[in-house]
């Protein structure tokens, strides 16, 4: 008999929402579990992605619960955002009822999976009673001076008049027109995040429950180097070119400049000169490529030679200026010393270019003359040559040596160099959050007064693509009164990136319907830090360090008491099919609906969680489903045959399971612990299970399978849900052996097989087995050399 799952699954996602069993308060009896996984963006339908992540924390909410914490387990919408926007202008919609209709289809597609979350606390950030609080911890950083505006270079389609984020940039063109993409200088917002540079890199080391790649990630995002600013000079005008290096034990061994193409200094130097047009047309070429591709290891860098020269401070030498593809403003000064014998990148741009080389560090062992013998840089440790007054020195030593005396001579200066920058959260788009701030020709920029927020989208906008932000053509919107002298004014017609509205949501959960401030103190208090955060390894660096940046502000303008919002993280693999990713472009997805229509969500759950562990990627395999179903059936047959008392072997077992199940599910290691169920069931078919037994099985399955436990468990009679039955506890003495087998050896091969108490001492394990009449015969009455004892398991006795 097959059972009934589309029957059970409706009937109890019925009850459990009737109910509200999962719904959360705060208990200071009771400690608590706050349990998040990273909010989907409602792009209309659930996919295997989406499956996976929100079923491991189901399965750990549920075992929380089942251990007695109240637990929170909440569920959003990240539902700001350019997709939106882009199919109300495809669609002729418009972007909030095409954002409803999603978020109403991906509830019923995820109440479906029965996932146990409180559905009461559940936000879209598109609504007004939650991005008024994004206005208003914006005009909390205007105060303080942490948010500003400033120039900053955009993609920019002169066709369709608007700005365009990386992605809609295709291969230099328009992802909408297919007309050329040119960077263009425009006034933007930005948050300071780097004033929390040095309190976000310190507190990574508190974060003992994160994986190591992903704080690996966090810290060269942060990129806190220390090294040396060199003052490099162009030879005609004099004018200070600055170069950061961590290796200024190198210097010695420069021969050219490399700046960005977007330095300001080269279209400075290039002007009058014969190949300035060439050098802007590769500037402009460089400007449609991405950081990625322009730093990509293996791929040809190019560059083209300014024709000036710069004159190294340590020698004056003079030395060629180059712009180069591989050299990004982001970073440093955005100019670099080119070392090509101890550089692979300056090395592979001077063969190409036939530039000159210099060997300023001999490796041990080696005597390198010429640079000519070099088939690659050399970037290891060794001693100085060609270095002055360093000359055979250890390079280690050098690199402080040199530093002290740049900054003697001043032709340096020793320095830190942090590779973040301020975070620009401008876009040109209708879709977001309005930035709450006012222009006035007489007060300058005001921030719209907190009484007055929230600053609302408004309603009757057209969709063209073209022309810059919809808003700026809602004259209702634009034209305002400036908040401190009346006078006509205009309005900030910019939208805030989407990563501010998911940089704090997990805060807004602890108090959803709180109307005095984003959260209530009080419930913060209680619920915060989230104990258990999980979601994809994609967003280990800007998600992730701009909700670690929130947090910090706010604790400073004392809202919270904590530094981190996340004590522990899980990154769960993808989900592949045919060894790829499953995605839409590849037609290689498959639909969850289909799965649960066929099999039931508790099958798709038990497949999804038994066929990889949570961190790695998970290949999608049809018979794996079918047999996660065969498997539920199976359980499902066994409440049709219960014996009146279970014998003591299965109850040995049951503890065995009980033991390694809860210690599985802890760590997240829910293959292995499903593993241990079914080897348990195996084991109640070849005896035979009784009510305790069975109600034990119901219980460890039930945070995989949620709705065909609670329909066994009621069928035993049960009023309450499976999920307010205790988890059980397993007792240490039924985990001991009353016998076990030892395998008894003559020098080193197998003579006999004797059965002892589980608890045997050495001394009595070893006049046992030299008593043994199969290993009296085979020592042939000679006496024991020595006698190996491995506990419970092996006697070698060698004569």
């Amino acid at each position: 008999m097959i059972y009934p799952f589309k029957e059970i699954e409706r009937r109890w996602q019925e009850i459990w929402e009737e109910g509200k069993i999962f719904n959360a308060k705060p208990d200071p009896v009771r400690k608590k579990y706050y349990l998040l996984e990273m909010f989907p963006y409602p792009s209309g339908r659930i996919h295997m992605g989406h499956v996976r992540n929100y079923t491991i924390g189901d399965v750990a909410s549920r075992f929380k619960m089942m251990q007695g914490f109240n637990v929170l387990h909440p569920m959003g919408f990240d539902a700001f955002g350019q997709p939106a926007e882009n199919a109300a202008i495809k669609n002729k919609s418009h972007p909030a009822a095409w954002t409803i209709n999603c978020i109403n289809q991906m509830r019923k597609e995820l109440k479906a999976m029965g996932f146990s979350y409180d559905w009461e606390r559940e936000v879209s950030t598109c609504l007004p009673e939650y991005y008024r609080w994004n206005q208003w911890i914006f005009l909390k950083m205007f105060e303080k001076g942490l948010a500003y505006k400033k120039a900053a270079v955009v993609n920019w389609c002169p066709d369709c008049e608007t700005t365009l984020a990386n992605e809609e940039v295709i291969e230099g063109k328009c992802w909408r027109c297919k007309k050329e993409v040119i960077q263009k200088e425009l006034e933007q917002w930005f948050i300071k995040i780097t004033e929390y540079k040095e309190r976000l890199l310190e507190d990574l080391d508190k974060l003992k429950d994160w994986p190591e790649r992903v704080l690996t990630m966090q810290r060269n995002w942060l990129g806190k180097s220390q090294g040396v600013e060199i003052y490099f000079k162009e030879k005609e005008t004099g004018e200070v070119i600055p170069v950061f290096t961590t290796r200024q034990d190198t210097i010695f061994g420069a021969t050219y400049i490399v700046l960005a193409p977007e330095h300001p200094f080269v279209r400075k130097i290039i002007k009058g000169l014969p190949r300035e047009k060439e050098i802007l047309k590769f500037i402009d070429k460089v400007s449609k490529e991405t950081s990625l591709e322009r730093t990509a290891a293996g791929l040809k860098k190019e560059g083209v030679f300014t024709g000036r020269y710069a004159v190294n401070p340590v020698n004056n030498e003079v030395m060629p200026i180059w712009v180069a593809d591989y050299v990004l403003m982001e970073y440093g000064t955005g100019a670099i010393m080119a070392v090509p014998a101890h550089d692979q990148r300056d090395f592979l741009f001077a063969k190409e270019h036939k530039l000159p080389m210099r060997i300023v560090i001999r490796p041990a062992g080696q005597n390198l003359k010429s640079a000519e013998e070099l088939t690659g840089a050399y970037e290891g440790a060794g001693t100085q040559v060609n270095s002055g007054e360093f000359d055979g020195l250890d390079n280690q030593e050098a690199k402080s040596r040199i530093a002290e005396w740049m900054e003697k001579t001043g032709t340096g200066k020793i320095t830190v160099n942090w590779r973040l920058r301020d975070w620009l959260i401008s876009r040109q788009r209708y879709w977001g959050t309005p930035i709450p701030v006012i222009y006035c020709d007489k007060c300058g920029i005001v921030g719209v007064p907190y009484e007055n927020l929230p600053v609302e989208l408004p309603e009757d906008v057209r969709f063209t693509g073209k022309g810059g932000s919809p808003l700026n053509q809602v004259k209702e919107f634009v034209n305002a009164k400036c908040p401190k002298c009346n006078a006509a004014a205009r309005r900030e017609t910019d939208t805030m990136a989407t990563f501010i509205d998911s940089s704090w949501y997990f805060l807004r959960f602890c108090s959803p319907k709180f109307r005095e401030g984003p959260f209530d103190k009080k419930e913060a208090a209680y619920w915060m830090t989230v104990d258990q955060y999980i979601g994809g390894i994609e967003h280990a660096v800007l998600h992730l360090l701009y909700s670690r940046f929130f947090t910090k502000f706010l604790k400073d303008l004392g809202l919270l008491d904590f530094n981190e919002p996340f004590q522990r993280l899980l990154t769960q693999g993808m989900v592949l099919k045919d060894g790829e990713v499953m995605s839409k472009s590849r037609g290689n997805t498959v639909d969850p609906d289909a799965i649960i229509s066929r099999y039931g969500a508790d099958t798709l759950r038990l497949f999804i969680l038994f066929a990889a562990p949570p961190e790695t990627e998970l290949e999608w395999d049809e018979k794996g489903i079918e047999g996660a179903f065969r498997f539920l059936n199976r359980v499902w047959r066994i409440r049709e045959n219960l014996a009146e008392k279970a014998d003591m072997d299965l109850a040995r077992t049951m503890h065995k399971t009980i033991k390694k199940v809860t210690e599985d599910i802890r760590e997240f290691k829910f293959n292995t612990a499903i593993a241990a169920i079914m080897e348990f069931v195996n084991a109640i078919y070849q005896s035979a299970a009784d009510r305790e037994v069975f109600s034990r099985l119901i219980i460890m399955l039930a945070p995989v399978a949620p709705h065909f436990c609670e329909e066994l468990w009621h069928g035993l009679g049960n009023k309450e849900s499976v999920f307010k039955a205790a988890w059980p506890e397993y007792d240490p003495a039924l985990l001991v052996e009353d016998q076990v087998t030892v395998v008894v050896q003559v020098n080193g091969k197998v003579r006999a097989k004797i059965e002892v108490p589980s608890d045997i001492r050495d001394e009595k394990l070893r006049e046992l087995a030299l008593g043994d009449e199969k290993v009296i015969s085979w020592m042939q009455g000679k006496s024991p050399k020595n006698c190996i004892i491995v506990p419970r398991k092996l006697v070698n006795i060698v004569v």
